[in-house]
């Protein structure tokens, strides 16, 4: 009985692991039903978009536009993990971009604010499916880039669509959007082209450049010959020091010592006078008053 038990606890353990599993798996693209664009009706189907493109395929970019969004789309469902890059555990923004364009050898980098730089710059009303959308971040006043997703509708389609992983709070999920009345209306930024870049070049005809016209071969001048005169005699050497000459000085009349002290003025001797001593003055006697003789009885 207790073994029955033990079964049956884990086939139930094994149904809850199992299930969510299930049924978070994205269908094939050639059954799923568009998820509706963020900020619209819904009512869009993106199949024929698909067809369109079929129909008429840029020249050059067909197949591999085409292989890029499809595989895209198929990680529809996948949760937005931050810094995340693989199915398994998840995708943020920049790195859902990155699987999906290493799938099929295009590398890109793992970070938004590299996404603005890659490829070439393309006008937003020529964006086709495979190129890269670029906006700024949630904030109002953000001017840099912070989100990013993959082009999916045709040239000229409007509203432009892209699928991305959203960091929304009510689908955190690789979904599609689209930029017309919503608010990436407000945050785009810039379309990159990363595809095709290769194949362009190659189908863009070399220029036809004419081979230069050789220059007619010039005369040669008649030449006349000069005669030239004989250098001189080389000049002697200078002398490393040069002669001094004495020069005579003047006599001039020497004055003595005598004559100088002669012309010089006597100076007189002042002699300080000695102030003649003050007069001691005796100090007066003491005058004595005469005492009055007592009256004698």
């Amino acid at each position: 009985m207790r073994i029955v038990w033990l079964v049956f606890v884990g086939l139930i353990v094994a149904m809850a692991l199992v299930l969510p599993r299930l049924s978070r798996t994205p269908a094939p693209h050639t059954t799923a039903t568009p998820a509706p664009a963020e900020g619209s009706s819904g009512t869009a189907p993106l199949t024929s978009s698909f067809a369109a493109l079929r129909e008429a395929p840029a020249p050059g970019l067909a197949a591999t536009a085409d292989s890029v969004v499809a595989f895209g789309l198929a990680q529809r469902g996948t949760p937005y993990v931050y810094a995340g890059v693989s199915p398994l555990t998840g995708f943020d923004c920049s790195g859902f971009i990155m699987y999906t364009f290493a799938r099929f050898g295009v590398a890109v980098p793992h970070s938004t604010a590299l996404l603005i730089d890659v490829g070439r710059p393309v006008p937003r009303a020529e964006a086709q499916p495979g190129d890269i959308v670029v906006f700024t971040g949630t904030a109002n006043p953000s001017t840099t880039p912070g989100h990013a997703g993959i082009v999916i509708s045709r040239r000229g389609e409007t509203p432009l669509r892209f699928v991305h992983a959203s960091s929304s709070r009510r689908e955190p999920f690789v979904k599609v959007s689209q930029v017309e009345n919503s608010d990436y209306e407000r945050r785009f930024m810039q379309v990159r082209r990363v595809l095709g870049q290769q194949n362009l070049a190659a189908a863009r005809p070399a220029p036809t450049t004419k081979p230069a016209a050789k220059a007619p071969p010039v005369a040669a001048l008649p030449a006349r010959k000069v005669a030239v005169d004989a250098l001189p005699a080389p000049a002697p050497a200078l002398p490393q020091t040069l002669a001094r000459k004495p020069v005579a000085h003047s006599a001039a009349p020497q004055r003595t010592a005598k004559k100088v002290a002669a012309k010089k003025p006597a100076v007189r001797k002042t002699v300080a006078k000695k102030a003649a001593p003050k007069k001691q003055v005796a100090p007066a006697a003491k005058r004595k008053t005469p005492v009055k003789a007592s009256a004698r009885k």
